[in-house]
C-alpha cells in the first residue's frame, strides 16, 4: 500500500532523522566526557562495556522471542538490550565509586565488555533462525523503526545525561591536567567519575537499545570540535560535540539510504568515522 507523501514524511522520515540527531548527540556527549576522565583521545562510549551489556540482553531476548510476532519480538529485544546496558553501566558506576584509579576503571570496563560479548556469542548458538535474524538486524544498527514514544524516551535520558555533564564542567576541565592537579584544585574525582559514568550509561544504553551498537561518533565528534574551535574547555566542547555528533549521525543515515537497498547505519558510520579519526590522529600525531 502506497502512503501519501505527508504520511511518509511524518511516520517514516521525520522519526528516523530525529532519532539520528538524538542518538548522535548522546553518543558524542558521552564520548567527550570519557575522553576527559580517561585522558584518552580514543575513548568511546562503548569502551566501558555498555554495548556488550546491551548485546547480552538482546541475545537473552533472542532466546525468548521464538513464536512472538515481529512487533512483540522487537519490543522485547529493545527492552532487554536497555536493561543489559543499564545494569552494566550501573556496575561500572559502582566500581567508579570505589576506586580513584582511572586505569583500574578502564581495565574493568574493557574486560567486562569482552566477557559480555563472549556470553552473547555463546547464547546465539541456542537461538532460532527468526530470533537470530532479528538479533543481527539490531546488531547492524539502524535509526529506522523508532516510534515517537521511543524517541521521547531517548531525548529525556539525553537531557538527564546533559544535566549531569553540566554539573561537572569545572571538574572536567581540571582533570585534563591530571588527577593530582584536579584533586589539589578541589575536584572530587569519585563524584566526577560517578556522574560521568551514570550519564554515559543512561544515554548510551538508550541509544544502543533502540538503534543497536553504533561506534565512531563518540570518538570523532569531540575531536572535530576541538580542532575547529581550538579549545578544550568543556563549556564549548560539550555542546559542540553534540552538534557534531548529530551531523555525523545524519550523514551516516543519508549515506545508508542513498541506494535502493538501505545499508546498516553502523557500517556507514564506520565509513565516515574511521577516515576522520585517522586524519585527526595523523594531524595531531596522537
Amino acid at each position: 500500500m502506497n502512503l501519501p507523501s505527508g504520511a511518509i514524511l511524518w511516520k517514516l522520515r521525520l522519526p528516523r532523522m530525529l532519532t539520528a540527531v538524538v542518538a548522535g548527540a548522546a553518543l558524542a556527549l558521552s564520548g567527550a566526557q570519557m575522553q576527559a576522565i580517561f585522558r584518552n583521545p580514543l575513548a568511546d562510549p562503548h569502551l566501558m562495556g555498555v554495548s556488550g551489556g546491551a548485546g547480552l540482553g538482546a541475545a537473552i531476548a533472542a532466546l525468548a522471542i521464538s513464536g512472538l510476532n515481529v512487533w512483540a519480538g522487537g519490543v522485547t529485544l529493545v527492552s532487554a538490550a536497555f536493561a543489559g546496558a543499564l545494569l552494566t553501566g550501573l556496575l561500572i558506576v559502582a566500581v567508579a565509586a570505589r576506586t580513584e584509579s582511572t586505569t583500574t576503571l578502564l581495565l574493568v570496563g574493557v574486560m567486562l565488555g569482552f566477557v559480555l560479548s563472549a556470553l552473547s556469542s555463546i547464547l546465539q548458538y541456542s537461538a532460532g533462525e527468526e530470533s537470530l535474524k532479528l538479533f543481527y538486524s539490531w546488531m547492524a544498527g539502524s535509526f529506522s523503526g523508532v516510534s515517537y514514544t521511543g524517541l521521547a524516551f531517548m531525548a529525556v535520558l539525553l537531557l538527564v545525561g546533559l544535566a549531569l555533564a553540566l554539573s561537572q564542567l569545572k571538574a572536567l576541565d581540571l582533570i585534563l591536567f591530571g588527577d593530582a592537579y584536579a584533586a589539589f584544585s578541589g575536584a572530587s574525582l569519585r563524584s566526577l567519575r560517578f556522574r560521568v559514568m551514570l550519564g554515559c550509561a543512561l544515554t548510551t544504553g538508550a541509544v544502543t537499545a533502540f538503534c543497536g551498537p553504533l561506534g565512531f561518533v563518540g570518538i570523532a565528534a569531540p575531536h572535530l570540535v576541538r580542532r575547529v574551535t581550538g579549545t578544550s574547555a568543556h563549556r564549548t566542547v560539550l555542546p559542540g560535540s553534540m552538534l557534531a555528533g548529530a551531523c555525523l549521525a545524519l550523514a551516516g543515515d543519508i549515506l545508508a539510504h542513498l541506494g535502493r537497498t538501505p545499508l546498516p547505519v553502523g557500517s556507514t558510520l564506520a565509513l565516515i568515522g574511521i577516515p576522520l579519526i585517522l586524519a585527526l590522529l595523523w594531524r595531531n600525531r596522537l
